[in-house]
């Protein structure tokens, strides 16, 4: 018995080892013009030198796919609907989501779009990652997931990979970051149940007067568009909901978190004289990281092999996404303009109204293939808005007869478009000027871009699609059978926001309103409330002379920008109630080990239950995150308003029995979980975050799961706070959104700039880099990011070298 535990465990040890890369020595790598040179730091992360632009990327895909070939190979499945290839019938809602979207089939059609030099690089990216599946034919040899996946399918072999693969994830990172959608599906759901006076009320205007924005116009407003008074059927919008639910929650499911925060500093104002950029972006949290760090470097910059380049990208895209190269660096930050609209549609059959006639559906045939199952036959249907979802999942692959009401989603992503050329451009770009041509090209989704340069400029600009319409602001659902609710056409970049080296010295994003009420276009009504935008300005303007450890200071700032006003109403009514005395001297910060943070935590979420649940169906009820701060911030100066009463209760009640009753809540709960102590309670003891793998990692098989999946981890910061670590109210404290990764980028000198990542290079469990970065992102620190080669050399810990 002894020696056969001894084999099983030699045969894990075996199976989990055999995928890891080789980081050192020589490779033969078919198609390269001359030999590239691979070093990896003690962290793992590549820094590629290559004699040509073609050679670079060929290699940037060998090199990912030796750490990210199963991330890839399964985003490429999410994209094109066809995860149930590999899961079987698990799967199958999201597949049938995917495919009515109709991603992949854009991507394809946006190759065409794309600059020839685009799509020579693209083809190289792939000769590289199929050059290593090339010399990896045994899937077992690939990654331990795919020995995972053996025991419930066999026989799999992954495709090739094509230039299509790496465009299509650009779809799912449009889809994660996808505005207001939520926002207007749940406005229709509140309307519901509630007159249209007391869903606005918790939709507030965004109060430019006391709330930063980023570009202050000069120009005066024009009339802006008057929302629909058109009530969408909530059957419909219950599909809607159901829609969106099944995709992956990898992918993000309209938690208020998603978005960033990103900010650059002029020279005047930091302690080198050239500029600091710094930023966090907001994701969902997922093993491995969303991102994949890399450099790429050119032996020689040329106007034949422009890339010195170096920082954050997607395993299976090429290029950086976001980093610096040798003159400019840049950030992102999630612009989020409305650039989605929901139709009502009137359908009968085969046909949808539009202006008084039967107009023919779109309708397409596609069939899933499920593993150990039959396969799904799903009809797709479409009017001229774009695909019906509200019946998504319901789908009887055939069209029913009779008059209903469905409806339909217009989105910028689903046209083709140009952003992979974006990527490219922004790699090689030297200056303002070529940055912003740059970013002209990148549509989808759109972004806030800072940018500063080593000639000391600094910058913002907004790109992307956002429509024009001929009617109505994209706050809620419109008559699509009508005409009068149209994209008219889209802003040009000229009129999006831009502001260059402004007088007081540094730029602030963190998905606060873009522009005041004075801009004469409508880009949303449904922005982040600025709460972590006025924090990180209020820093920045009380250090003169900022440096990169003072940049990333700011990035881990806790303190809780609505505390200050709740608290003194919770002490007001809660004088002698457990737990209360710990808000007595509370800073409002919310460090793991906080007590106060804990029980103010907790008393928020149960004011949040008892004010709004009842009043709200699912799909519009408060998840805690900056919009409901404004909802109650207005609530407590009404003691008496509606909100108060709790509908399921004879009595009324008001504003300080709904605090009273959240406190008492509060204690309860915090008393079962951590005790009853109120000053051993510890916010980080609530506040967890479990780093799942993406596929395995819920898979519900506790063995499997532990294979996979890293932590808990306690953490600091919340929601709406500089250190953005979301959590839903509605669920509990556990974290669901993230700073996914971490960057300052020191322009004075590349080398001292500092990142980390979520999770680590490798996408192998049990890798050295599976999770390396993940406790040190953890507690906050950061790693060096070095540039030069003679830096890079230095810190190198692995050289593999590629040969023709």
């Amino acid at each position: 018995m002894l020696a056969l535990a001894l084999v099983a465990s030699l045969w894990v040890v075996w199976t989990v080892r055999r995928s890891f890369p080789d980081y050192d020595g020589e490779v033969r790598l078919t198609g390269l013009n001359a030999s590239v040179t691979v070093h990896r730091d003690g962290y793992g992360v590549p820094q590629i030198y290559a004699s040509s632009s073609e050679d670079l990327f060929k290699a940037q895909g060998y090199v990912t796919a030796q750490d990210r070939f199963w991330e890839m190979d399964f985003r490429r499945h999410v994209t094109s609907g066809r995860l149930s290839e590999l899961f079987g019938e698990t799967t199958v809602e999201t597949d049938k989501v995917v495919r009515t979207l109709g991603w992949r089939k854009i991507a394809e059609r946006e190759l065409a779009l794309l600059e020839p030099e685009t799509v020579r690089l693209l083809e190289a990216y792939a000769d590289g990652v199929n050059a290593w599946l090339k010399h990896h034919p045994d899937t077992a040899g690939q990654s331990l997931e795919y020995s995972v996946l053996g025991l419930q399918r066999s026989g799999y072999r992954p495709e090739r990979w094509t230039p299509a693969d790496s465009v299509a994830w650009l779809k799912a990172m449009a889809w994660d970051l996808r505005s207001n959608m939520d926002e207007e599906i749940g406005r229709a759901l509140a309307g519901t149940g509630l007159p249209r006076e007391r869903v606005d009320q918790l939709y507030p205007e965004y109060d430019d007067k006391r709330l930063p924005v980023i570009v202050a116009s000069d120009e005066k407003s024009g009339e802006k568009p008057a929302s629909t008074t058109e009530q969408a059927p909530a059957r419909a919008l219950s599909g809607v909901l159901e829609t969106i639910r099944a995709m992956p929650e990898s992918m993000g499911n309209g938690a208020s978190e998603i978005g960033s925060n990103s900010w650059v500093v002029s020279g005047s104002r930091t302690a080198t004289g050239k500029p600091l950029l710094a930023n966090d972006p907001h994701l969902a949290p997922q093993m491995p990281s969303v991102w994949y760090q890399a450099g790429l470097h050119c032996l020689t910059v040329t106007e034949e092999c422009p890339y010195d380049v170096t920082g954050f990208t997607f395993a299976g895209l090429p290029g950086v996404v976001i980093g610096h190269n040798q003159r400019v660096a840049w950030g992102f930050t999630n612009l989020g303009p409305d650039v989605t609209d929901l139709y009502i549609e009137r359908v009968d059959g085969g046909n949808a109204e539009y202006k008084g006639e039967k107009e023919p559906l779109q309708i397409r045939k596609e069939t899933i293939e499920v593993a150990g199952g039959e396969n799904v036959e799903l009809t797709v249907r479409a009017t001229r808005h774009g695909p019906i979802i509200s019946d998504v999942l319901e789908n009887p692959g055939k069209l029913v007869s009779g008059p209903t009401e469905a409806i339909a989603m217009r989105w910028t992503a689903l046209d083709p478009g140009r952003t992979a050329d974006a990527v490219f451009k922004m790699n090689r770009s030297t200056d303002w000027k070529s940055f912003r041509e740059a970013a002209s090209a990148f549509e989808v989704p759109s972004q806030n871009l800072v940018y500063a340069d080593v000639d000391g400029n600094i910058g913002y600009q907004s790109p992307g699609r956002i429509p024009v319409r001929s009617k109505g602001d994209g706050t809620r659902p419109v008559p699509g059978w009508d005409g009068e609710h149209e994209w008219k056409g889209f802003l040009s970049f000229e009129e999006l926001p831009s502001i260059q080296n402004p007088e007081k010295g540094y730029i602030v994003t963190a998905n606060n309103a873009v522009v005041d009420s004075g801009y004469e276009h409508l880009l949303t009504k449904d922005w982040a409330y600025g709460y972590r935008a006025d924090r990180i300005d209020e820093l920045l303007e009380g250090d003169a002379e900022i440096d990169v450890a003072g940049m990333a200071k700011i990035q881990l700032d806790s303190r809780n920008g609505f505390a200050p006003t709740l608290v003194p109403h919770l002490q007001r009514v809660g004088s002698g109630l457990k737990g209360v005395e710990l808000l007595k001297d509370w800073d409002f910060a919310q460090p793991t080990g906080s007590a106060a943070a804990a029980f103010y935590n907790a008393a928020w979420r149960h004011l949040l239950l008892r004010a709004f649940d009842d009043d709200l169906p699912e799909g519009a009820r408060p998840d805690g995150g900056d919009r409901w701060f404004e909802v109650v911030r207005a609530l407590l100066e009404a003691p008496d308003d509606p909100y108060w009463d709790d509908t399921a209760t004879p009595q009324k009640e008001d504003r300080d029995t709904i605090l009273e009753s959240a406190l008492r809540a509060a204690a309860d709960e915090l008393t079962d979980l951590l005790g009853d102590t109120p000053s051993e309670w510890r916010w980080g003891d609530l506040h967890t975050l479990t780093v799942t793998n993406q596929t395995f990692g819920t898979s519900g098989i506790g063995v499997v799961e532990r294979l996979f999946n890293r932590g808990p981890l306690n953490l600091a910061g919340g929601q709406s706070i500089v250190n953005a670590t979301g959590w839903d109210a509605q669920k509990g404290y556990a974290v669901d959104w993230v700073p996914s990764m971490r960057l300052v980028a020191d322009l004075s000198d590349f080398d001292a700039s500092r990142y980390i990542n979520l999770t680590g290079a490798s996408g192998h469990a049990f890798s050295d880099h599976y999770w390396d970065q993940t406790p040190l992102w953890a507690e906050g620190r950061t790693i060096s990011w070095p540039f030069t080669p003679a830096r890079v050399k230095k810190d190198s810990r692995h050289t593999l070298t590629l040969t023709p």
